[in-house]
């Protein structure tokens, strides 16, 4: 996305705000990136850095690659300088560290996630309660941001052919795979389908989807285990229906190994039952824990059936501490 000014709903001095998403272009970095920018404003730029070695290796606490530098045109920092900068992803916080140095401190800099360096070289940093970050300028949400909401109400609407040809009920079905330690074997796979094949049984149809890191076995071992008319496997070809999926399901089940895959499932207000593969990280399984406690989210054990859950949607708390803050500066 490249864009000019911001629309004038600014936060401050009635003026356009400007702004800019910093990635290196990892899905899971610019997913809250650009979910939080598009809420702050309808027009950003997304910038990708693609620093090289030592330099990529030296991130977050080193220099950025000098062919980077500010002042030469061809850099993903050259000026004008935005008024907002939203980074995330740890080659990305020398970069954010260099826009602030050269903009005279006026650009107001959004770190995602924890940014492994001194919170001081931020004007704020969002980090997910599981990390326990904590400081005078760190907000933290249980559940991470996503821009998903207008989405979900126009999948909804107009589902992927794909999907609307489906009978309801439905259940959805979102993997993940190995990350943080989650270990996605012989064994884990094998529960995991046995599992589904019980869920199946109270809804007319299923829908699985994969992610990037699903290993190829264990998605030809769901398809296997699900193929039919009433069941529909995502093999990677055509548009992704993951959107299609959670705004239509009437039941998810999610593996516990992505905080955003969890995030985004439990905003759907579908029923959510999560799977946590063997090895799952202690603090994702925190996390889990959190959304149990609150109801939005149910082990996978037993009987899988629809049940009422308020969405959780940490996005719009977010953006409202950014627009304070930059409110704040501004008076």
């Amino acid at each position: 996305m490249n864009a000019g000014a911001a629309s004038s709903d600014a936060p401050f001095s009635g003026q356009a705000l400007s702004l800019w998403v910093l990635t290196d272009g990892k899905i899971g970095d610019d997913v809250q990136c650009l979910a939080v920018a598009g809420a702050l404003s309808a027009d950003f730029e997304k910038r990708v850095i693609a620093p090289r070695w030592p330099w990529q290796w030296l991130a977050p606490w080193g220099p950025i690659d000098p062919r980077d530098a500010p002042q030469r045109p061809d850099s993903p920092i050259a000026p004008p300088f935005p008024d907002v900068l939203i980074a995330s992803g740890r080659r990305a916080i020398p970069y954010a560290r260099a826009v602030k140095r050269a903009s005279n401190g006026k650009t107001f800099v959004v770190i995602m996630k924890d940014p492994r360096i001194a919170p001081r070289h931020a004007d704020l940093i969002w980090a997910p309660l599981h990390d326990r970050l904590s400081g005078a300028n760190v907000v933290s949400t249980l559940t991470s941001p996503h821009g998903l909401g207008a989405k979900l109400t126009e999948a909804r609407a107009n589902p992927a052919p794909k999907i609307a040809k489906l009978q309801r009920p439905m259940l959805g079905v979102v993997l993940g795979g190995p990350s943080g330690g989650a270990q996605f074997g012989a064994r884990a796979t094998d529960d995991l389908v046995q599992k589904i094949l019980a869920a199946k049984n109270n809804f007319a149809a299923l829908a699985v989807v994969a992610s990037r890191r699903t290993p190829a076995e264990l998605l030809r071992t769901v398809g296997g285990a699900v193929a039919g008319p009433d069941g529909f496997v995502w093999d990677g070809s055509g548009d992704n229906p993951y959107i299609d999926i959670l705004a239509n399901a009437s039941a998810l089940i999610v593996t516990a190994d992505s905080h955003n895959m969890m995030s985004e499932a439990a905003a759907t207000g579908a029923a959510v039952y999560a799977w946590r593969p063997p090895g799952l990280a202690r603090k994702l399984g925190w996390f889990v824990d959190q959304l149990e406690g609150l109801g939005a989210v149910r082990p996978l054990v037993g009987e899988v059936e629809a049940f009422n859950a308020a969405p959780i949607d940490a996005t719009a708390e977010i953006v409202a501490e950014i627009r304070r803050r930059l409110k704040d500066g501004a008076d």
